[in-house]
C-alpha cells in the first residue's frame, strides 16, 4: 500500500470514527433530555425552521412572537410582500434566485420565491388558556397537511387554540406552516405528552370535553353545553384512542345524511368547529 493511499484511508477512518462519535453523543444528549423532569416522552424542539410561501412568511413577519434569523427572497416576491424597504426589517435580506431558494428546500416545496429561517414559536400551556371559549383536541393526527388544514379553520371560526400530542403529531415545520396558510401564527399551538391527562385539565378549567366518534351516542349539536367547549377529534382510520373516549365528557357523532358516512378529518374539524361556533354565539 503507497504512503498515498495510507493516508486516505486514516482519513476515511477518522472521519466515520467522528461521525460514528457524534451519533452516540447526539443519542446520549436525546437520551438525558428525555429523562429530565416532565420531558418523558417530548421531543427536542429544533434550532430553527424555515417557512416559505408569500402567505406563511407576511404573517410571520406580522407576528411579534415570531423571531426571524434571514430572508431569502426573489425581485418579484418581495414586491408581492409589499416589503419597500427591506433594510427596514430587523433581520437580513438576500435577494435571490428562485433556483437559489430551491436549493435551501426540500424539493417539493412550493416557496413562490421566498423563504424565512426562524426560531420555533415558544411553549404554551393549557393554563393559558383561561379566556379561551372554543378549541381543538388532536389525538394523533400525524398529516401536517391536515393539521395546517385544521389550524385555518380553527382561526377561521374563532378558536383559541389547538392542541396536539408530541409524538405522533407533526411539529412545526415548513410543510405544517405553508399547508396552514399564516393560521400558524395565528392560533396558540400547545403540543402535550399526555392526552388524557391534558383532557382532564381541561375538564377541570369548565371546558366540556366532547370526542367526535362515527358510533357516537348523541347527534354533535345536541351535546353542547355550558360557555366553553373543547372538540377532540382522533387520526383517520383508527378514530380516538380508548383512553381518550374514556376521558372526555361526551362523544359524539356528526350525522351524514348523503351516501358517503364519514369525512377527512381536515373537514370533520370545519364543521364541528361552525357548529360550535353557532351554539356558543346563540348561547352568548
Amino acid at each position: 500500500m503507497s504512503n498515498d493511499e495510507s493516508d486516505d484511508r486514516k482519513e476515511r477512518d477518522s472521519y466515520h470514527a467522528k461521525r460514528r462519535r457524534a451519533y452516540r453523543d447526539a443519542k446520549a444528549a436525546q437520551s438525558s433530555a428525555a429523562r429530565g423532569k416532565g420531558t418523558a416522552g417530548a421531543r427536542a424542539l429544533p434550532e430553527s425552521v424555515m417557512l416559505y410561501g408569500l402567505h406563511t412568511v407576511r404573517a410571520a413577519i406580522d407576528n411579534p412572537d415570531r423571531v426571524i434569523m434571514r430572508m431569502a427572497v426573489t425581485r418579484n416576491a418581495l414586491a408581492r410582500l409589499d416589503i419597500a424597504d427591506p433594510a427596514a426589517l430587523p433581520f437580513p435580506v438576500e435577494l435571490a434566485t428562485p433556483q437559489a431558494i430551491d436549493k435551501m428546500l426540500p424539493g417539493d416545496a412550493i416557496h413562490q420565491g421566498v423563504v424565512v429561517e426562524a426560531k420555533p414559536l415558544a411553549a404554551r400551556r393549557i393554563s393559558d388558556l383561561e379566556d379561551c371559549p372554543l378549541l381543538l383536541v388532536l389525538d394523533q393526527v400525524t398529516d401536517p397537511h391536515n393539521v395546517g388544514a385544521i389550524m385555518r379553520s380553527a382561526v377561521a371560526l374563532g378558536a383559541g387554540a389547538i392542541i396536539t400530542t408530541m409524538r405522533h403529531s407533526p411539529q412545526e415545520s415548513g410543510v405544517l406552516a405553508k399547508s396552514a396558510s399564516g393560521a400558524l401564527e395565528l392560533i396558540t399551538h400547545i403540543q402535550v405528552v399526555n392526552l388524557a391527562e391534558a383532557i382532564e385539565e381541561l375538564n377541570r378549567l369548565g371546558f366540556l370535553t366532547v370526542g367526535l366518534d362515527s358510533e357516537g351516542p348523541e347527534q354533535l349539536e345536541r351535546s353542547f353545553s355550558g360557555s366553553r367547549i373543547a372538540l377532540i377529534l382522533g387520526a383517520e382510520g383508527k378514530g380516538l384512542r380508548q383512553k381518550t373516549r374514556q376521558t372526555v365528557t361526551a362523544l359524539a357523532r356528526l350525522d351524514m345524511p348523503g351516501a358517503i358516512r364519514s369525512l377527512n378529518v381536515s373537514n370533520a374539524a370545519a364543521i364541528s368547529l361552525y357548529a360550535a361556533r353557532q351554539f356558543l354565539d346563540s348561547h352568548s
